[in-house]
């Protein structure tokens, strides 16, 4: 690494996203690990879904050995301006209309859930009694 470590912007490492040309950030640093790609345990599409975003938490969740973090030293290329990354944005689930209980009227539900039951036990009788061979 030298002194002055060359800042790179989140748009120019998200262009090197393919298996022969391939910068992840981590931690705010960039890495260049395209040579790297045949060796990775957990294989080359791995690294590849990881490239053009922030792929610190992918890092960490998997749980990297110490020897794994000391490999990235000799991947490293620069840092990334942080200016330029885009903010994480938070889930936000559509929002869902309220429920009407005008439509479907509580006492209705459990009426049809008593009548349909006794239906259906009224058809089978009515069915056997008429088939019945006398």
């Amino acid at each position: 690494m030298g002194s002055d470590p060359k800042v790179h912007t989140f748009e120019e490492v998200s262009k090197h996203n393919q298996t022969k040309d391939c910068w992840l950030i981590i931690s705010g640093k960039v890495y260049d690990v395209t040579s790297f790609m045949d060796d990775h345990p957990g294989g080359d599409e791995v690294l590849i879904s990881a490239t053009g975003k922030d792929a610190t938490n992918d890092f960490e969740d998997v749980g990297h050995s110490d020897a794994a973090r000391e490999m990235l030293e000799q991947y490293y290329i620069g840092e990334i301006d942080p200016s330029t990354v885009p903010q994480k944005r938070a889930y936000v689930p559509p929002q869902q209309p309220a429920y009407n209980h005008d439509k479907t009227p509580e006492f209705l539900i459990k009426i049809l859930q008593l009548l349909v039951p006794l239906l259906i036990l009224g058809l089978a009788f009515a069915v056997r009694h008429y088939t019945k061979k006398e």
